[in-house]
């Protein structure tokens, strides 16, 4: 299915079936793209080569952040991709800010620095990725804690979102938007904001659904993206505790998957998908992204299967954050707002 492609070899056909969704500016975003955040096991090079095959495949969407450390790389591989003849016009290219560029300052020359990385002149989204500018060296330990770690400060980070406004106005970055927000933070920046947030990047799978995050965030015009959307199987090892539980092994998942002879992350992808979200799975393996890929194209879940796989919620975060705490003896359900109220 996805080997008949064009003599330059991007799949022009399968690329229009992937569903869109609209944005708040009327652009309309792939609703299925690669995530690249694979640094702690692969390669710059082994994710670039990814990211060109799986746009060879049909994708058009891909997810980058500055912090994953291969931007460079993948600047490249965009660079093949559309010398292979897939225009600008056709990517969807996405990219983070990361803590250690929230000072006003920085902002606009981080965003240089990616654009330049992946040879672009502008980006289609760019987000901020944390609400917290607590800096941690790549592959430390959930133990560390930054020396000069401080709590969300509404006030410093509208400072950082004004200059991702002027970043649109300069023509530099087409949407912007948030992630890993919870619902009071996002009110103050929906009652402050000149742009609101395109999206929400955020934790979404089906033991982890955030049904009242979801809900206040599609009310609001803003779409969901989903990161673990497989229930990050993958995941590094400092992100794992005993109480993690797995999406691609519960009964009902696999039940719907037997019956229909897929892979269960196929009807994870779809589930996210069916919800109105968004979704970022990471894969370096061609078998992975192009099941992925056919996810999005093969014959929906039905009603029932939709009313069962949202009865498994189990409200199990994964990512948790622990790094971005800000003060001895705490628990990471500070960084998430859990009583409705921001932790100071």
């Amino acid at each position: 299915m996805f080997m008949s492609s064009s003599e330059n070899g991007a799949n022009v056909d399968v690329s229009s079936r992937v569903p869109c969704v609209n944005l708040s500016s009327g652009d309309r975003m792939p609703m299925l793209g690669l995530g690249t955040f694979g640094s702690d096991t692969y390669s710059s090079a082994q994710i670039a080569a990814a990211v060109e095959g799986a746009a060879a495949a049909g994708y058009r969407h891909f997810d980058c952040a500055a912090v994953y450390g291969n931007e460079a790389e993948i600047g490249y591989a965009l660079r093949r991709i559309m010398k292979g003849g897939v225009s600008r016009e056709e990517l969807w290219i996405t990219s983070k800010l990361w803590n250690d560029m929230h000072a006003e300052k920085n902002v606009i020359p981080a965003c240089e620095k990616t654009l330049k990385d992946l040879q672009l002149d502008h980006l289609d989204l760019y987000l901020i990725h944390w609400p917290f500018p607590n800096y941690h060296a790549p592959g430390c330990d959930v133990t560390s804690r930054s020396a000069s770690a401080q709590p969300y400060i509404h006030e410093n980070y509208m400072k950082t979102w004004r200059q991702l406004e002027k970043l649109v106005e300069m023509g530099w970055v087409r949407n912007i938007g948030c992630s890993n927000m919870t619902i009071p933070k996002l009110k103050l920046l929906l009652r402050d904001c000149a742009i609101k947030p395109a999206v929400n990047e955020m934790e979404l799978h089906p033991h982890f659904q955030q049904p009242e995050l979801f809900q206040f965030i599609v009310d609001h015009g803003i779409i969901p993206v989903g990161f673990c959307p497989l229930g990050s199987p993958s995941r590094p090892a400092r992100d794992r505790t005993d109480e993690d539980t797995v999406d691609l092994e519960d009964p009902v998942i696999i039940e719907i998957a037997d019956q229909r002879g897929v892979h269960p992350a196929e009807i994870c992808i779809k589930w996210a998908v069916q919800r109105g979200q968004a979704v970022i799975p990471f894969s370096v393996k061609r078998s992975q992204y192009l099941s992925n890929l056919r996810a999005v194209l093969s014959e929906p879940l039905s009603d029932v299967e939709m009313r069962a796989i949202a009865g498994i919620d189990k409200n199990c975060r994964l990512i948790k954050g622990q790094v971005f705490l800000w003060k001895e003896n705490q628990s990471w359900q500070d960084l998430w707002d859990i009583d409705g109220r921001i932790a100071q």
